[in-house]
């Protein structure tokens, strides 16, 4: 566990996540959660050990993906989310549930740890940006969009640390499938323009704005070569098919995920056409209506 700032503190040892939280005079706001049971009930216990036995205020989760979520149930059961990530967790049943255990078939010991599992959902919801101030402490969610359509980044202004979700990727293959490749560049854009000292990414290594150039760098390339083969009238099956090699080498890809990896590049390829076609489609009913 890393102290970023004085009794501020992020975890990027845990699977699927990094967690972190602030202690106020007040209380503790976490800052997403561990995915895995036990690793959500022994992040409770540093918590309780570093704040002395504090109650924890809220959780704030970046979005409303399994591996930012699913731990709020051994914190609090008071969520901050944006209003997207709650219209998504409202629906988290059995199906949910069952898919969350089936991720881990192959680890029957983990697998068992969600036997008992319980979503809490976000009780408090925001559109665009919410300001929490405790004690003299104080943390702005901000939605930016980008990763998926609820993505939000938690900005601690005066330690100047940002908790950047999976807005930030390190050194592999963004996961696309419900992206906006146009709103995450701004995203990147925005974080630039924040200047923080320490970002701590949904996944990898603490970091500072150096490493978003890579990434700002692959949605952009991605963006501008699906932009030229839709204009040249290719199908969006026919991009892809195009593009996957071309993407595949701007990161490395473990020989076991390729498949996977593969996978996600086509979803965001996909997503990235679906951006230019609606484009193109409003500029094309602007000029009729004109």
């Amino acid at each position: 566990m890393y102290e970023l700032a004085p009794q501020v503190y992020a975890e990027t040892n845990f699977h699927n996540s990094n967690p972190g939280f602030m202690v106020t005079s007040e209380g503790v706001i976490c800052f997403d959660s561990p995915m895995i049971p036990e690793e959500g009930k022994a992040w409770r216990r540093t918590i309780d050990e570093v704040s002395g036995g504090l109650p924890i205020l809220y959780v704030v989760i970046s979005d409303h993906h399994r591996g930012h979520c699913l731990g709020s149930q051994w914190l609090s059961d008071t969520v901050i989310a944006h209003e997207l990530a709650w219209k998504h967790m409202r629906n988290y049943g059995d199906n949910f549930k069952h898919r969350v255990r089936s991720a881990f078939k192959k680890r029957p010991d983990i697998r068992a740890q969600f036997d008992d599992l319980r979503i809490v959902v976000p009780s408090i919801t925001f559109q665009d940006n919410i300001t929490i101030v405790r004690g003299e402490r104080i943390a702005r969610v901000l939605h930016v969009g980008g990763h998926t359509p609820a993505t939000s980044m938690i900005w601690l202004p005066t330690e100047k640390i940002l908790f950047a979700g999976d807005v930030v990727w390190i050194d592999q293959h963004p996961f696309m499938t419900q992206a906006n490749s146009k709103e995450w560049l701004n995203a990147l854009d925005f974080i630039r323009r924040l200047n923080p000292q320490h970002i701590v990414p949904g996944h990898g290594p603490i970091c500072d704005t150096r490493i978003l150039d890579r990434l700002t760098a692959y949605l952009s390339f991605l963006r501008k070569r699906t932009l030229d083969l839709y204009h040249a009238g290719r199908t969006k099956q026919q991009v892809a098919s195009l593009l996957i090699p071309e993407l595949k080498p701007w990161f490395p890809i473990p020989p076991e995920r390729s498949s996977k990896i593969e996978s996600q590049i086509r979803s965001g390829i996909g997503r990235a056409f679906d951006e230019h076609r609606r484009a193109h489609e409003a500029e094309q009913a602007a000029a009729e209506a004109a």
